[in-house]
């Protein structure tokens, strides 16, 4: 046998400590939300009924996390910063029956790898407290302190050690948003723990200690939110299924007023997601995602919780089952509930007034704030299709504006010659069939208007701002508020006026043109829907770059919207003069043609 051991050719060694501890730590804590998460799942393990976050330099410089639980003996402290050190389990067999939120003992280790982090605790039974000091090199020092019952930690300057992870971040902002997130889930989950969260001294979310998940949903996400929800209770052999879920009046363009528990553990799961949304089958527009705050009640030794190191993601071994009673669970709360969206008449004011809420059992009496209602309107289980007056005044805005725009010349020509389309017809509300220079062509009705309307916003910051008889009020929840602030600046340059009208509360006083009359505040919520959901922006040129293409694509005629013939040569003609006619803002083709020997081939025929 030979020993290669001291071949100098050998390319494969062993990592050193340090940077088997980065790697790992990398895994567990991805961004500062990953630490205030597993420190939080350490608080609610502990028995806390109070949790206080602060953050400084979004996370980066500072997360402090307090808390009342039990604490930790000067032993358990000392322990506490070892790699794999845990309390929650003592064997691989009692992963089946895991119910604590942390299990893995690698939370605290990971951010000392990173980060620098001060821990104190005292037990109520104890004199003093035991402050630990850990870091990049392992614990610092541990010495005797006084302090209250529970455990704070400190962690400062995270990722120092690796500023690898720090480049990748994103903005302050956005990641402040995924923090407020994380705050936001834990205290819908836990309604009997109060949560604090301060970003730079300010605070961004205050969740008092309630009875139920209701409550804390009125007052993290408001009463617009909640007037609108249906209570979810079910349950089989399996699975017991319980929270709240929107009537279809209240929808988003994401998945953002979505929040789902395991046994109170908050997991994301787009699973989960697409049963409710089968539950509402044709009661929501395509694309349109209803509010959903559900817990699962599962035996955990049918649901694997170690699928990942930040434990967001789980498995189930009967998932097809589990999530076919989730949709059952929707189908039984809407089917046995009045849809009744509740309109504001135009004619009527729209402020404020005191009214009383009672909850359908009538156990509890809530004053709330409630904008005045005065009309009802009974909601069809039947597909959603946009009035044609919706679609006209789209094609005429659109029409209006481009007509403003100086020509600019296109360069190569178009493939079709807006004089020479003859218009056929339209296919599933959606395609306009044509025929063009002996080609048939087929346009996305939607993808061409948003081509459209995108390059009239980008030729036209200045495109004009128009008042609203009735300002739009938008109740936000603390994620969207935090998101809203940082965008606030390039909406207003647009034609947005936005202020705030509250603590929880922004005021729309204006919008731009391209929206003509707007009625409701779905566009600004999905505007900022979707500008949390782009990730990192690098400059103002792509900020300004995803606006103009959220607005243009909030504005474009729909898909299902009926058209007739006059309506589907308009769109062609506002097409022909657009720059690149081919692909909405997004990329996606606004037209495919075929030949008449393309279709030939297609249907074999020889002659």
């Amino acid at each position: 046998m030979v020993d290669d051991s001291c071949d100098a050719d050998s390319r494969i060694h062993l990592l050193d400590d340090d940077t088997i501890c980065k790697i790992a730590a990398g895994e567990v804590i991805e961004r500062p939300a990953s630490a205030v998460k597993e420190l939080l799942d350490n608080s609610i393990d502990a028995g806390a009924t109070e949790i206080k976050v602060e953050i400084e330099g979004s996370g980066v410089k500072r997360i402090s996390v307090r808390d009342n639980g039990s604490g930790m003996s000067h032993v358990d402290a000392s322990m506490a910063f070892k790699k794999h050190a845990t309390s929650k389990l003592t064997s691989i067999d009692d992963l089946e029956l895991v119910r604590t939120l942390g299990f893995r003992g690698e939370a605290l280790s990971s951010m000392a790898a990173v980060a620098k982090v001060t821990l104190v605790t005292r037990r109520s039974r104890d004199v003093a407290g035991t402050k630990v000091i850990a870091g990049s090199d392992g614990v610092e020092s541990i010495s005797e302190v006084g302090a209250p019952v529970g455990t704070a930690v400190d962690v400062a300057d995270l990722f120092h050690s690796t500023p690898a992870r720090r480049k990748y971040l994103k903005s302050s902002r956005t990641e402040l948003a995924h923090i407020t997130e994380v705050l936001t889930n834990y205290a819908i989950a836990h309604p009997a723990i109060s949560f604090t969260l301060l970003n730079e001294g300010k605070v961004v979310l205050r969740s008092p200690a309630t009875s139920n998940m209701f409550d804390n949903i009125v007052h993290i996400h408001g009463v617009e939110v909640a007037r609108s929800l249906v209570s979810v209770v079910w349950e089989n052999d399996l699975v017991r299924v319980s929270g709240y879920i929107s009537k279809p009046e209240l929808s988003r363009s994401g998945a953002d007023l979505q929040s789902f528990y395991i046994n109170g553990r908050s997991i994301s799961s787009k699973a989960i997601s697409n049963a409710i949304r089968l539950g509402y089958y044709t009661l929501l527009p395509k694309g349109r995602y209803p509010a959903a705050f559900l817990n699962l009640e599962i035996d955990p030794s049918i649901v694997d919780v170690n699928v990942h190191p930040r434990k967001t993601e789980v498995r189930f071994s009967h998932e097809k089952d589990i999530m076919d009673a989730v949709t059952a669970a929707v189908e039984k709360a809407l089917s046995s509930t009045h849809l009744v969206p509740e309109i504001k008449l135009k004619n009527k004011p729209s402020s404020l007034q005191k009214v009383l809420y009672k909850d359908k059992g009538g156990e509890e009496t809530k004053l709330y704030n409630k904008v005045q209602v005065e009309s009802f309107v009974l909601e069809e289980p039947t597909p959603y299709h946009p009035p044609a007056k919706d679609t006209e005044r789209r094609l005429k805005a659109s029409a209006r504006l481009q007509s403003r725009l100086e020509a600019i010349p296109h360069g190569e020509e178009s493939v079709f010659v807006a004089d020479d389309v003859k218009v056929m017809g339209q296919f599933a509300d959606l395609y306009v069939i044509a025929e063009v220079e002996k080609k048939l062509l087929l346009i996305d009705q939607h993808a061409a208007h948003e081509r459209i309307m995108y390059e009239q916003v980008l030729d036209s910051r200045d495109m004009g701002w128009q008042e609203l008889l009735d300002p739009v009020t938008l109740e936000l929840n603390p994620k969207e508020r935090v998101v809203l602030e940082e965008f606030i600046p390039y909406l207003e340059e647009v034609g947005f006026s936005i202020s705030e009208f509250g603590p929880d509360t922004y005021v729309v006083t204006t919008v731009p043109t391209i929206f003509g009359r707007m009625e409701n505040p779905d566009v600004v919520h999905d505007i900022v829907s979707d500008l949390l959901s782009v990730g990192r922006i690098k400059d103002d040129t792509e900020i300004y770059d995803h606006v103009f293409s959220t607005m243009a694509c909030r504005a474009a005629i729909k898909a299902g919207a009926v058209c007739n013939k006059e309506q589907m040569a308009d769109l062609i003609r506002q097409l022909k003069k657009c720059r690149n006619p081919y692909t909405c803002p997004h990329g996606r083709p606004t037209m495919i043609s075929f030949t008449r020997e393309e279709l030939d081939r297609m249907f074999k025929r020889t002659g």
